[in-house]
């Protein structure tokens, strides 16, 4: 009778383990010496964890050309951040390949050994930024929440959260957070031309239509600082080449000689975005070495 009634409370013990196993539990904090980095992840049973980012990209400010302006702007942000002076939540638009991303990344290896630490979040995990805000909030460090990529459609959920963090939310703001996030789009949702014919006046029309489309434009302006990138001229672009190119070791002269071959690769990817010459100087130096 003993050992049926052990292995009784053996089965349920294992149930038991197995039901915790697939409950969502709580949001902990994670060793954040691990990493200057994390990234926030849901499993499909609904257990979300911080996971540590093993291998942070060596990405650093001089690497970055040709966005003088925004490189300033985003570090004195950052650097005030840092320092606990008053900082802005900050928006980054502009065409793609630009750098935008790059820039947030080189901040964050520029101030991380001064407690400087970088969560990424998922736009379908928005709906989660309050409590990742309630987690970090009595931590010893700052906390950039980085969103990549941003802009939402009608109806997400994320938007409503996202927008309740940056301002309007009855808690107050958590001064060891910011949220930085950027987007090819700088009103985040999408704008269609009908939405203007609400204006005009109609029996059933609405009676303040351009309450609709204020509302779409209302996230943005919670970001207090916007930082715009635009697509890099010919010079400008050969300029990144050259640093790049400078950066895998090649030698002055072959970087002169590579200046048309960097032209029809533009050429043929229809951009002369940062991004595009990062690739081209991979390419390249690879070529290089191997011929030498």
């Amino acid at each position: 009778m003993n050992a049926s009634f052990e292995h009784l409370i053996q089965r349920a013990e294992q149930l038991i383990t197995r039901i915790e196993s697939v409950m969502p539990q709580a949001l902990s904090a994670p060793d954040w010496n691990a990493s200057s980095a994390f990234r926030y992840r849901k499993r499909s049973s609904g257990r979300a964890t911080l996971e540590p980012v093993r291998h942070v990209g060596a990405m650093s400010l001089t690497d970055l050309k040709e966005i003088e302006p925004q490189k300033e702007k985003i570090h004195r942000n950052t650097r005030q951040f840092v320092h606990g002076q008053p900082a802005n939540n900050v928006l980054l638009t502009g065409a793609r390949g630009t750098g935008k991303s790059s820039l947030i990344r080189a901040c964050l290896n520029e101030f991380s050994q001064q407690s400087l630490r970088l969560i990424e979040v998922d736009k379908a995990d928005l709906i989660d930024l309050p409590d990742i805000v309630d987690l970090v909030s009595d931590q010893p460090y700052k906390f950039i929440v980085f969103c990549d990529d941003l802009s939402f459609e009608d109806g997400e959920p994320g938007y409503k959260a996202l927008k309740s963090i940056l301002d309007g939310s009855v808690a107050a703001t958590t001064a060891n957070v910011l949220i930085y996030a950027t987007s090819n789009r700088r009103h985040l949702l999408p704008e269609y031309m009908k939405e203007n014919l609400t204006y005009t006046h109609t029996a059933d029309g609405e009676v303040h239509p351009g309450e609709g489309v204020e509302e779409k434009i209302s996230l943005s302006e919670r970001f207090g600082l916007w930082v715009s990138f635009y697509a890099f001229s010919q010079d400008e672009y050969l300029t990144i080449v050259a640093q790049w190119l400078q950066s895998f070791g090649v030698t002055a002269d072959a970087i002169q000689a590579a200046r048309p071959q960097a032209l029809v690769w533009a050429l043929e990817r229809g951009s002369r975005s940062g991004r595009v010459a990062y690739q081209f100087a991979r390419d390249y130096a690879g070529q290089h070495a191997s011929e030498a």
